[in-house]
């Protein structure tokens, strides 16, 4: 049977992040993906600023009503998020629907400008959303926020944010410490209240990496709604978006994006045990 994988996140104009790559990763995946728009976000040629337009509070339930028609669906994944309204609609359906699989990438700045979110919607996140998560995947900048630390620089500081994002109420984190951590190594973090697991790619030196964030959760999503374990759909996960890092392409001439389509047949790969991990 194929699983049902919703994502509930912002519209990328471009194609590269948010709801796209959620969407072209679930089919990487053979699973068939569902969608709730919470925004559209458009990035201005000239500037190369963003722009963000919410969707209204009334269609993003319906859209979500939508997807649910069916009863819970096999896996959700929560991106971009915009208002408390979103949060108010997201956590009643997940309630609701007793929801067995949530990943919760906890999207506070955009590439382009590093704007954070209000804290008022950090906050409620944070008590009503990071709970009911299997999973919390931020990158440095959203792991410093969430962990309440100045800086993320030493394996040893990774380890601390993890236990606090933990100590925040989800089943598991992964932090994205990725080419922006210091070292030779793009690292990562996966730690699930028992066991510290780093994760390390070579560094990619590329700008071809916009959308990899996105895809990272959605590869997890869709491995969790599959049966894999939360480190086994995080280890394939790893290799799924350093592929499409690697291979990926630009839509014009300031912008890089993932190419999803590099990592052929990751639904294959989910019984070989592909990854590679070191446990410190």
């Amino acid at each position: 049977m194929i699983k049902k994988i919703l994502t509930i996140a912002g519209s990328d104009a471009g194609g590269g992040a948010g709801i796209q790559a959620d969407l072209k990763t679930f089919e990487e995946y053979g699973t068939f993906g569902l969608s709730s728009i919470t925004s559209i976000l458009t990035v201005d040629p000239g500037t190369q600023l963003p722009d963000i337009f919410p969707i209204p509070i009334d269609v993003l339930e319906k859209q979500v009503q939508t997807a649910f028609s069916g009863g819970p669906v096999d896996a959700v994944k929560i991106g971009l998020l915009g208002s408390i309204e979103v949060i108010d609609v997201i956590e009643k359906f997940l309630k609701m629907n007793k929801h067995p699989h949530v990943v919760l990438d906890p999207v506070m700045a955009v590439k382009v400008n590093d704007n954070v979110l209000q804290p008022e919607l950090v906050e409620a996140m944070i008590k009503r959303l990071v709970p009911l998560a299997d999973i919390v995947t931020p990158n440095l900048v959203e792991a410093r926020i969430l962990a309440n630390m100045e800086v993320i620089e030493t394996k040893a500081q990774l380890k601390e944010a993890a236990k606090k994002i933990y100590d925040l109420g989800p089943q598991s984190v992964v932090i994205k410490g990725g080419a922006r951590f210091p070292g030779e190594r793009a690292t990562d973090l996966f730690y699930d209240g028992e066991s510290f697991e780093f994760i390390h790619e070579e560094k990619i030196e590329t700008k071809t990496n916009h959308g990899a964030g996105c895809s990272f959760a959605a590869a997890i999503t869709a491995g969790l709604g599959k049966g894999l374990s939360t480190f086994e759909a995080v280890q394939l996960a790893k290799n799924y978006v350093t592929s499409s890092i690697q291979n990926g392409l630009y839509l014009n001439s300031f912008t890089g994006y993932v190419w999803h389509g590099a990592y052929l047949n990751a639904e294959e790969r989910m019984t070989k045990g592909e990854g590679n991990n070191e446990n410190k």
